[in-house]
C-alpha cells in the first residue's frame, strides 16, 4: 500500500509540473489572450473585470475618429482648450494647423493626450459628442462592460473596461487597415515632429504588430498588444501590470505553441448538391458563403455538418440564394456556422421537362 501511495504522490507531481510547463501565468490584475480572426480565448484572468484602461483608450479613439469620415489630410487648428490637459503631450501649440494623420500618430506613438483632445473636437464636433461616439462603438462592438468619459484615458469616474472588452476593440482595430498600419510603426517623422512608438515587443518579440501601452498611477501599467506569425494573430491584453513585456511575450509563447489554424471550411468550396424542383437543370450545388479558419489544439479535431433547406431549392432559385448553412464543430461542439449559397437555378415548365426530372419534382412535392 505505501508503494502505491508513493506511486500516486509521484504522479501527482508530476502532473502539477506538467501544469506549470505547458500552461501560463501573468502578473496581471486581469489578463486575456485571444485568436484575432474567430475570437477563441485561448487564455483569460480576471477578464470581465471592470477596470481603468489608462492609455490603451486611445485606440477607441483613433478607430472612431478614422470611421468618422475626416480625411487623414485634412488640417486640425489647434485650439486653447486642446492644450489643456496633464500627461503625455505632443505639446500642441494654440492656432498651429496640423494634420489630422499627424495627431494619430501622435495619439498613438507617443500618446499624446493633447492629440486626443484634438482629434475628438475636431472629428466629434465637441469632445463631449465624440466621447458618445466612443461609447455608441463600445455597444456596437458587444463592448458592455465599458464605459468612455474621455479619449485620452486619464482616470475620470465612469471611464473603464475590461480585458475581454478590450480584446474585442483590439479585433476592430486590426480590421481597420489605416489604424493597424499605424499602431505598427516603431517610429514616424511628421511635420517636424518625431514620434517613437512606446511599444517594446515591436522591437522584442517576433511578429508584433504592435497596438497600444498605457499608464496612470491609478490604473498601473496597462498594454494591449497582438502578434502574427504563420497565419494565426493573437491579441493580449493586461490591466494593472507590473511585468506587462514579460507576460505579453509569455502569453504569445503559449499561443503558438499549443495553437494552430485550421480552415473549417472555405469560401467559394462545393460542399454539397441537391435536386432543383422546376429547375432547367435537376441538381444544383451549394457553396460555402464565407471562410471558418479556427485555431485548434493538439488532440482537436475539426468537423463540419451540413444543414440544407432543400424546401427552398425551388426554381426559380436567384445565384447567392442562402439554402441551410453549413456549421462547424471542434471536438464535437459548434464554433461557427456559415449560409450555404446556391449558384442559382433557372425554372423550365414542368411540362416541357425530361420525364426524370418531371418524376423527380412530382417525388419532391409529396
Amino acid at each position: 500500500m505505501k508503494k502505491w501511495m508513493a506511486l500516486a504522490a509521484a504522479v501527482g507531481v508530476s502532473l502539477s509540473l506538467c501544469t506549470t510547463v505547458w500552461g501560463v501565468e501573468t502578473s496581471a490584475a486581469s489578463a486575456i489572450l485571444v485568436e484575432a480572426e474567430s475570437g477563441r480565448v485561448l487564455y483569460e484572468h480576471n477578464a470581465d473585470d471592470r477596470r481603468l484602461i489608462a492609455s490603451t483608450t486611445k485606440l477607441m479613439t483613433a478607430l472612431v475618429a478614422l470611421e468618422s469620415g475626416h480625411g487623414l489630410d485634412e488640417e486640425v487648428v489647434i485650439r486653447q482648450a486642446d492644450t489643456r490637459t496633464e500627461g503625455s503631450s505632443l505639446y500642441l501649440r494654440a492656432g498651429e494647423a496640423v494634420s489630422l494623420e499627424t495627431l494619430l500618430y501622435g495619439l498613438l506613438l507617443h500618446s499624446g493626450n493633447d492629440a486626443a483632445l484634438a482629434v475628438a473636437r475636431y472629428c466629434g464636433g465637441s469632445v463631449e459628442d465624440f466621447v458618445a461616439e466612443m461609447n455608441a462603438k463600445a455597444a456596437e462592438l458587444g463592448m458592455a462592460d465599458s464605459s468612455f468619459a474621455n479619449p485620452n484615458g486619464l482616470n475620470e469616474e465612469g471611464h473603464y473596461s475590461t480585458a475581454r472588452d478590450m480584446a474585442r476593440l483590439a479585433r476592430a482595430c486590426l480590421d481597420n487597415e489605416a489604424l493597424s498600419e499605424m499602431v505598427s510603426t516603431k517610429s514616424a517623422a511628421m511635420e517636424g515632429r518625431v514620434f517613437q512608438n512606446h511599444n517594446k515587443l515591436l522591437w522584442q518579440y517576433e511578429g508584433c504588430v504592435g497596438m497600444k501601452t498605457g499608464y496612470t498611477e491609478l490604473a498601473g501599467r496597462t498594454l494591449v498588444s497582438a502578434a502574427r506569425r504563420e497565419g494565426m494573430t493573437l491579441v493580449a491584453v493586461t490591466l494593472n501590470d507590473p511585468n506587462d513585456w514579460a507576460d505579453h511575450k509569455a502569453l504569445f509563447d503559449y499561443g503558438f505553441a499549443n495553437y494552430h489554424m485550421e480552415t473549417a471550411v472555405q469560401a467559394g468550396e462545393a460542399l454539397c448538391t441537391l435536386p432543383v424542383t422546376g429547375g432547367l437543370a435537376p441538381f444544383a450545388p451549394l457553396l460555402a458563403g464565407e471562410t471558418v479558419r479556427w485555431p485548434v489544439a493538439e488532440g482537436e479535431t475539426v468537423a463540419v455538418s451540413l444543414a440544407p433547406d432543400a424546401a427552398a431549392l425551388n426554381a426559380p432559385v436567384e445565384p447567392g440564394a442562402q439554402v441551410g448553412e453549413a456549421v462547424c464543430l471542434v471536438n464535437g461542439e459548434e464554433v461557427a456556422s456559415v449560409p450555404m449559397v446556391c449558384t442559382g437555378a433557372e425554372r423550365v415548365a414542368v411540362e416541357n421537362a425530361p420525364l426524370i426530372q418531371r418524376l423527380l419534382a412530382w417525388m419532391l412535392r409529396r
